[in-house]
C-alpha cells in the first residue's frame, strides 16, 4: 500500500483527467506507433519498433503510478478544518522578519503545489515549518542560506 495523500476536489479532478487522457488518448497512440513500426519489416533491426515499445512501457508505468496515487488519494473536507492552526489548505499571511516583506501562501498537497499561484507543498521545508503554528507565532525554518524567521499574521481558508 502506498502513502495516503490528501487533495482538494480540484486536485483530484486534475489527477483523474490526466489518467483518462493517458488511457484514452496516449495509450491508443502508443499502440498505433508499435503497429506502424511492425509494418516496416524485420523487427530484429527495427529501431523504430524498439523505441515505440519502450515508449509504451514508460506510458504504462506512468498510468500505473497515477492509478496507485488515485487509489491512495483522500479528499479533504474543508469545512472540518480548524482555522486556529496552520493545516493543509490554510492560506497563511506571513511577514519575513529579515526584510519585513509580507507574503501569502496556501498549503496544498505536493502534487498541487504551484509557487506562481501561491500554493506551496506541505512537504516543502517552509510548509513543514508552518504546520501546526498559530497566529502570532514565529516559524523558524532552516533553508539552504540559513534560518528563515516568519511571523504568522493571519490564517484563513480561501
Amino acid at each position: 500500500m502506498g502513502k495516503v495523500s490528501y487533495y482538494t476536489e480540484e486536485g483530484l479532478k486534475k489527477l483523474r483527467e490526466e489518467l483518462n487522457h493517458l488511457k484514452d488518448v496516449e495509450r491508443p497512440k502508443a499502440s498505433q506507433a508499435i503497429a506502424d513500426a511492425r509494418d516496416k519489416g524485420d523487427l530484429s533491426e527495427n529501431a523504430e519498433y524498439d523505441a515505440a515499445k519502450e515508449a509504451q512501457g514508460l506510458l504504462e508505468m506512468k498510468i500505473s503510478k497515477l492509478e496507485e496515487t488515485l487509489s491512495n488519494a483522500r479528499l479533504i473536507d474543508e469545512s472540518q478544518l480548524d482555522n486556529s492552526k496552520v493545516l493543509v489548505l490554510s492560506t497563511v499571511k506571513l511577514k519575513n522578519r529579515a526584510n519585513g516583506m509580507e507574503m501569502k501562501y496556501t498549503l496544498v498537497a505536493e502534487s498541487e503545489a504551484d509557487l506562481k499561484s501561491g500554493k506551496i507543498s506541505v512537504t516543502s521545508p517552509i510548509g513543514k515549518g508552518l504546520l501546526g503554528k498559530s497566529v502570532g507565532e514565529t516559524a523558524e525554518i532552516q533553508v539552504p542560506n540559513g534560518k528563515l524567521k516568519l511571523d504568522i499574521l493571519e490564517i484563513t481558508r480561501e
